[in-house]
């Protein structure tokens, strides 16, 4: 854990981060180097630690909710940003829980043998340093630490400034876990201040990150996109679908759309727009607004024949995560209309059909080209932990290297190692 403690701007960001960046290289070389049960340790030993030490992540969450109580921030962040003693045991939880999985490393995921004798091994192997960018989850550093130690890549962390005292103390038990394996604790490294040009300098670092993962709002993803020099894993927001095809049961299509959204409605998986197919629109649409009376509903004007009292639709709600107790409402005419406008707006995240009709699901699944696509499920099951990864370092909603929720295996790479006798090439 690196040792700065300052709240405020420091005279030279560049030199600290290149700091921490050559300090992370350094340990990842080690790190690669680590055996699986000393990765597994250090998981573990973290894991005893947030568990020894949760009246004081507890205590540094509450000085961080202290200092945005007069901040306007709306419900959804204050929900992000808050610990309680459950997600603190959830967070310890996850560390034990990615300890248990089988290491990634050191896998063959290829194995051929060539005319002149030559043996070639595809090998899984850890990417390097990963720079993690953030907003003001803390729990994310506990899961993006964890997942890189599994991987063997040391992770330079920068969560949101509201959450920099639970953060400290969460990777301070990281440190703990690393130290008591006897792995360098510059593995898992604080980016510990509030001065927005640490971002800028980490992305610019390409002589020590070898990836960047920005995980939070339009804003911050829109920021790495301009501002990268680093290869960037991106997770862009989550403005997910429910689509209720006319051969839904009517029952189980309510009941997965309320969890879908109203479980979390501040969490990237939350279902922000339900789809409804005309011809079942007027059974379901009352059984929806009933079950939903503690979220706002905006309709088109198809829906809102149904439900006069709903709010109108405006085209900017088709496009918006509203990470709160607000969604829309759009009633389609068929399958291939509710495609299209699934397609239209979705974020690329998490889209679900509901449907009884396998063929239908089928025709959607395919054609949805989302990173995740659901049938009959809630969309909220968008989630590293329930894919069995323990946790996720986010949902990556890009096409290259790794898609949906990324998990310890999905933070490595490859080489090749080549096995000869003497062989010359003509």
């Amino acid at each position: 854990m690196n040792d700065m403690s300052n709240d405020t701007a420091t005279p030279d960001i560049k030199t600290i981060v290149e700091d921490l960046g050559q300090r992370a290289k350094a340990a990842a070389r080690d790190l690669a180097l680590a055996s699986t049960e000393q990765r597994n340790t250090a998981l573990t030993e973290a894991a005893k630690a947030l568990r020894a030490r949760a009246a004081d992540v507890l205590a540094g969450n509450a000085q961080d909710l202290d200092s945005i109580k007069d901040s306007g921030k709306d419900a959804a962040f204050i929900d992000r940003l808050t610990l309680t003693e459950d997600r603190v045991a959830d967070m310890a939880d996850a560390l034990d829980a990615i300890a248990a999985q089988d290491d990634p490393l050191g896998r063959t995921l290829a194995s051929f043998d060539r005319p002149n004798g030559l043996k070639i091994d595809r090998v899984s192997v850890p990417i390097g340093v990963i720079a993690m960018i953030y907003e003001s989850r803390p729990n994310v550093g506990s899961d993006a630490g964890a997942l890189c130690i599994k991987s063997g890549n040391a992770v330079i962390l920068r969560g949101g400034s509201e959450s920099l005292h639970s953060s400290r103390v969460i990777v301070a038990c990281l440190s703990e876990g690393l130290k008591a394996a006897g792995l360098p604790q510059d593995a898992v490294q604080l980016v510990d201040t509030r001065d927005r040009e640490a971002v800028k300098v980490l992305l610019h670092s390409i002589d020590t990150v070898d990836l960047v993962i920005p995980r939070g709002g339009r804003g911050l993803v829109s920021l790495v996109q301009r501002e990268a020099r680093v290869p960037t894993l991106l997770h862009l927001d989550g403005n997910n679908h429910t689509y209720l095809h006319q051969s839904a049961d009517i029952d189980k299509a309510v009941g997965i759309v309320r969890n879908a959204k109203m479980r979390r409605t501040g969490i990237c998986g939350a279902t922000e727009c339900v789809v409804i197919d005309a011809a079942i629109a007027q059974q379901v649409l009352p059984r929806l607004a009933e079950a939903l009376d503690d979220c706002e509903l905006r309709g088109d004007e198809k829906a809102r024949r149904i439900l006069p009292d709903m709010t109108p639709a405006s085209d900017a709600d088709w496009d918006t995560e509203y990470l709160s107790n607000v969604m829309s409402v759009k009633v389609v005419d068929g399958l291939h209309e509710g495609i299209a406008f699934v397609q239209a707006h979705s974020s690329g995240h998490t889209d679900a059909i509901v449907a009884e009709d396998h063929d239908a699901a089928k025709q959607f699944m395919t054609a949805v080209d989302s990173a995740v696509v659901m049938h009959n499920a809630s969309t909220q099951f968008s989630d590293g932990g329930e894919f069995g990864m323990g946790a996720e370092i986010g949902i990556a909603t890009g096409k290259m290297h790794a898609r949906g929720p990324v998990g310890a295996e999905q933070l490595t790479s490859f080489k090749y190692l080549v096995f000869g006798n003497g062989q010359q090439r003509p």
